[in-house]
């Protein structure tokens, strides 16, 4: 109840009575709120940041065998936050929650074997933990056919039309898909407004109306018929999409007899017109054999030109491709790395908290210690450092200056750049840096 709460809040009202709800079934020991609750001290979620209360809460749940408590113990174990500096304990925090099935953790020990870090450097040793996570997700995107983001009109363009004719971005239509789960109605209006441009003749209209009744929803029951119907109506005009649903439909015998021999004639049609989905397919026929005869070089062809348009899955088989010597030479570095572009695509946490991009949360204590850090390592770091630094305890001043409400007694976090403008930070510098000049030039008259 209270996870299906916050995932449907729009206020802090609602956020608050989901953590009363956590912290009550907490109480009664159910480890997966004790983990909220952790979560939510860590951060500062609802009320104060305790980070010591957040440690005690995530060692008692480490010794239950939670990997989420297992990662974040290793998280802040590794930067010294509310805990001591110890690296090594770290490494053996991420141990164990790898161990335990947290992809997070995968990822960092598989960054830290691949640039050596606390770790002797060791390829093979990163490839597998990446593997664990890319085969993770490769099977949830597998199950659900999922379409990368390509922009298509939603009408035809003929030459003679003006260049600003309405174009569609698929990251809509999974907008208006997740809606529908949420119970939303909004499907309900995109499918009104696919069925009126199918009508004055969209073929990519027509082609995700049939993708949404072959996905089924609550605007258009799941129905092979009229995905059928509308796939065919697409594929009649030349439609890349069109074309491949059709051959979707006869690749897994959706509504029609499985025929490998139509889906392989509808997926090279598509291919032809440059529709990565369709490309992955061929590819996918080959490489497994489906209906043809096995051919690794066909199909690294055809994966290799759908991942250049950035079809995820199609990434993924390269990786497999190279980390196995399938049809190409083995090399594990470009697998590695065709691994880690895959996980990039699906935009994972893990990527961007493995790879430093961007922290779970912000935290001012732990900025000025890996600033130390850095002008530690580098001489060459010191005037950046001390101008960041300078930055930061500016942030910090200003923060406890100007924010802080009297009558909730609550610290009020506020982005500064929305408020004083985007290069304030450099003005401030500015400002400090003329003061300093001149008190100096005061000092020596």
């Amino acid at each position: 109840m209270g996870i299906k709460i916050l995932q449907q809040s729009r206020n802090q009202k609602q956020k608050e009575e989901a953590y009363i709800l956590f912290a009550k079934a907490a109480d009664m020991g159910n480890l997966k709120a004790m983990e909220k609750m952790a979560d939510a001290l860590l951060f500062g979620n609802v009320g104060t940041q305790n980070i010591t209360a957040a440690i005690q809460l995530y060692e008692s749940l480490a010794k239950e065998g939670s990997y989420k408590a297992q990662n974040a113990l290793g998280f802040l174990s590794s930067y010294g936050i509310g805990m001591e500096y110890n690296q090594a304990k770290a490494l053996i925090y991420y141990t164990f929650g790898s161990a335990g099935g947290s992809m997070m953790s995968q990822m960092i020990l598989g960054y830290r074997y691949l640039s050596g870090i606390n770790v002797l450097q060791n390829c093979e040793v990163a490839l597998n933990h990446y593997k664990k996570v890319a085969d993770y997700i490769a099977d949830k995107l597998e199950k659900s056919e999922g379409i990368p983001v390509e922009k298509v009109r939603l009408t035809e363009r003929p030459e003679n039309l003006s260049s600003n004719s309405e174009i569609l971005d698929w990251d809509i239509y999974q907008y208006y898909k997740f809606l529908a789960e949420r119970g939303d109605v909004q499907l309900q209006k995109a499918l009104y407004y696919f069925l009126k441009a199918a009508k004055a003749g969209s073929a990519n209209a027509m082609a995700f109306i049939g993708k949404m009744y072959l996905e089924g929803n609550a605007a258009a029951p799941q129905s092979n018929a009229t995905a059928f119907k509308y796939f065919s109506m697409a594929a009649n005009k030349g439609n890349a999409i069109g074309l491949h649903g059709l051959g979707l439909l006869y690749f897994y015998g959706k509504g029609v007899p499985v025929n490998y021999a139509e889906a392989l004639k509808y997926f090279q049609k598509a291919a032809e017109k440059g529709w990565p989905n369709a490309q992955f397919q061929l590819g996918f026929m080959y490489y497994s054999g489906s209906g043809v005869w096995k051919d690794y070089k066909l199909a690294f062809k055809y994966f290799y030109l759908a991942s250049q348009s950035g079809q995820p899955l199609a990434i993924y088989y390269l990786a497999e491709m190279y980390a196995t010597g399938t049809g190409v030479l083995r090399s594990c570095r470009t697998a590695v790395e065709k691994r880690l572009k895959f996980l990039k695509k699906r935009r994972c946490t893990q990527w961007h908290f493995s790879y430093g991009i961007e922290l779970p949360f912000k935290d001012i204590h732990l900025a000025r210690r890996l600033y130390d850090m850095a002008a530690q390592t580098s001489p060459d770091a010191r005037i950046p450092v001390f101008f960041a630094l300078m930055r930061l305890e500016t942030v910090h001043l200003l923060q406890d200056i100007l924010f802080f409400n009297q009558f909730t007694m609550r610290w009020k976090w506020k982005k500064l750049d929305n408020t004083l403008g985007p290069y304030w930070d450099l003005f401030v510098i500015g400002l400090i840096v003329a003061m300093l000049i001149f008190l100096l030039r005061n000092r020596y008259r």
